[in-house]
């Protein structure tokens, strides 16, 4: 099975040659020097790449999954507030995937509710 994180660094090769500039998201949890913690980075759900194509400044987010990864329920909100204001979105397992969400403008590709998403 293939690591989530190398098909990330796949797609995100691939869609710089695809006229697009992508942007990996980080995220954790970090601990304050008075013993606290924090959560850094973006809200719960957000996907692991986001960007814009060159061509029209279009916006596209990116959720990274190997063949066997399902949407967790945050994801899956996160996909649904996209999908009502028809941002493009999906689940890419390969650079396949990721290069035709952005390119085909797709609204949701991979996050169908089947067998394998459950």
């Amino acid at each position: 099975m293939t690591a989530e994180h190398k098909i990330q660094n796949d797609i995100r090769v691939a869609l710089s040659k695809h006229q697009c500039t992508v942007f990996r998201v980080n995220v954790g949890n970090v601990k304050t020097a008075d013993g606290r913690f924090f959560s850094a980075g973006v809200p719960s759900g957000h996907p692991d790449l986001y960007g814009f194509r060159w061509s029209d400044h279009q916006v596209f987010y990116i959720e990274v999954k190997n063949e066997k990864g399902k949407p967790r329920a945050d994801q899956i909100r996160f996909h649904e507030m996209l999908t009502k204001r028809e941002i493009i979105h999906g689940i890419a397992r390969s650079t396949g995937d990721a290069v035709k969400i952005v390119e085909e403008g797709l609204i949701g590709y991979g996050f169908k509710y089947n067998s394998e998403t459950k």
